[in-house]
């Protein structure tokens, strides 16, 4: 691991205008790259089970079902949760480390599983590992991030999920064409257990990363501090690092004389903002098209003679053409989120999103035969274009920039855990709406609930580019004293 070129900064400057100021070296796109380990490892782990699926040997019943494509859904709402009150105590390395270790665990009993029972237990297991990441990740990176690539930076979390996806569905190809007479023996259990493997990278790694260093301050750990400040390549005097930690803990003292809590009713107002804004984020349908995407597609590639390996093959080769555009889609949301900011990207996102899914609809709706796949590739293709410009990557970076270090893991717990909710809600509700109402109805549904993303965004969701993070939550605390002196 190599450290940048150390930037002498002016004393008087202060250890957080420096973090905000110091210009980002490789070696805050390697430490970003591994707070996001867990970014890969989520997008994989959930996405591999719909590879896998149609090869488990065990009775589900329909519940069942859903519930091992989305129960690691249900288990990361728990994981975030708990990691909030957690990293906010013992600091966000020691939680980035402890994740990997039961990804890891999760990976190799999904893949060992000797019953239902024991497959739906591990995959519980897995989303507690995602859960607590997901509620880290984009906090750490927006704490060390200087403000004006702190959207870049964090929207690499974003595009490692769509990685990962992608990776999944590649493994699963590789596996069901050069061994296809596995795919119910060893085959299945290959896609899930090799989770495991970057995930053990994951680990030797992140035992080398610097704990936050704005958390670090806040607790007062001026060596800690220093150690990291070094690493980032940004050299400060020991007093110069004390004297810093203590104006930290002094304000956050203020703040909490002035309000009586941490919890203000401008971090309560930004909790609001970024909990629906994830609901609205899941409900609008993304998952869908990669959690059941290889049985929803099969059907529309495979031939008329298809086996049963044949058509998930088929299923599975679209839906990493699909993977494969998320991956590029993202690319372009981390090049434009610190130009064009949250605001006109989400807005932008969720227009597209609407109109594409409602293309999509047509085609399943009106068409057959090679318009049909054609028309319902481009709709789903630009579908997740949309999303991944504007919308995925979005979600978390607010989650990590909108609240004070004070409460910034507990609140972005919060925000995760709302969002692992609401994705399982959709995944285990969608087999029901889609037989109930059909896979049209069903995307018109979504485009609906696009169009209220895109009137809740215009009215509540502030433009945060370029401000300093402690710097955020005065937007909130300003719309709810406007809010309070209204009523």
């Amino acid at each position: 691991m190599t450290t940048p070129a150390r930037t002498e900064q002016p004393p008087a400057e202060g250890v957080l205008a420096a973090l905000d100021s110091n210009p980002p070296s490789s070696f805050y796109w390697y430490l970003a790259l591994l707070a996001c380990v867990g970014g890969f490892l989520f997008g994989y782990d959930t996405s591999n089970i719909g590879s896998a699926l149609p090869f488990i040997p065990y009775h589900l019943s329909s519940f069942a079902t859903g519930y091992l494509v989305a129960g690691a859904s249900l288990g990361a709402a728990v994981g975030a949760l708990a990691a909030g009150p957690l990293t906010d105590r013992f600091g966000r390395k020691s939680l980035l480390i402890t994740d990997v270790v039961i990804y890891a665990v999760g990976a190799i009993l999904s893949a060992a599983a000797l019953n239902a029972g024991m497959l739906l237990s591990a995959r519980t297991l897995i989303g507690l590992a995602i859960g607590a990441d997901s509620a880290i990740a984009t906090a750490y990176i927006a704490e060390f991030a200087p403000r004006s690539r702190r959207g870049s930076l964090s929207l690499i979390q974003q595009w490692m999920i769509t990685v990962g996806i992608l990776v999944s569905y590649i493994v699963a190809l590789v596996i069901l064409k050069l061994a296809p007479g596995s795919a119910t023996s060893s085959g299945w259990r290959l896609m899930l257990g090799l989770g495991a493997l970057p995930a053990l990278l994951g680990l030797a790694l992140r035992a080398r990363m610097p704990e936050s260093p704005r958390w670090s301050m806040l607790k007062g750990h001026v060596a800690e501090t220093g150690r990291a400040l070094k690493l980032l390549g940004i050299d400060m005097s020991a007093e110069e690092v004390q004297k810093s930690c203590a104006q930290l803990a002094s304000s956050e003292r203020e703040r909490v004389r002035r309000k009586k809590t941490l919890w203000t009713p401008g971090v309560r107002r930004a909790l609001v903002v970024v909990c629906v804004f994830f609901i609205l984020q899941q409900i609008t349908g993304i998952n869908v098209p990669f959690y059941y995407g290889p049985q929803l597609l099969s059907n529309f590639f495979k031939g008329g003679t298809s086996t049963a390996i044949s058509a998930a093959i088929a299923g599975v080769e679209v839906t990493a053409i699909l993977g494969a555009v998320n991956v590029v889609a993202t690319y372009f949301g981390f090049r434009w989120i610190d130009k064009m900011g949250r605001r006109p990207l989400a807005l932008g996102g969720y227009m597209g999103m609407m109109a594409f899914i409602l293309l999509a609809a047509l085609g399943v709706a009106f068409m057959t035969g090679v318009p049909k796949t054609v028309v319902v590739m481009v709709g789903f293709s630009f579908f997740i274009t949309s999303f991944a410009i504007g919308v995925g990557g979005t979600g978390w970076l607010i989650q990590g920039e909108y609240f004070p270090t004070g409460v910034r893991g507990r609140a972005a717990a919060i925000g995760a855990s709302v969002d692992w909710f609401a994705n399982f809600a959709i995944i285990e509700l969608f087999p029901t709406l889609n037989q109930r109402f059909g896979l049209a109805w069903v995307m018109v549904g979504f485009a609906f609930l696009a169009v209220v993303a895109i009137v809740f965004i215009a009215r509540y969701l502030p433009e945060t580019k370029g401000l300093q993070l402690e710097k955020v939550i005065a937007i909130f605390d300003r719309k709810a004293s406007e809010k309070r002196s209204r009523a």
